[in-house]
């Protein structure tokens, strides 16, 4: 990922991931899911999700019911 981002939730399901994406977006957070998944076995690998560094406090008090 390029510099100035921060991952701040990771998880081996996509629709997690988009989730959590959608749930920073609708709170004016800009969101990147990056997907780590090997293209040949699906079960390795996960979804990487990053905001922007100045965005990282609020995205994790967010994202903190999202991980239980």
């Amino acid at each position: 990922m390029e510099k100035g981002w921060t991952e701040v939730f990771m998880t081996a399901n996509n629709f997690q991931a988009e989730i959590a994406k959608d749930m920073l977006e609708n709170e004016g957070i800009d969101a990147v899911v990056f997907n780590q998944h090997d293209s040949s076995y699906q079960t390795f690998g996960e979804y990487k999700v990053y905001v922007a560094d100045y965005n990282v406090e609020k995205a994790l008090e967010l994202l903190k019911n999202l991980k239980h």
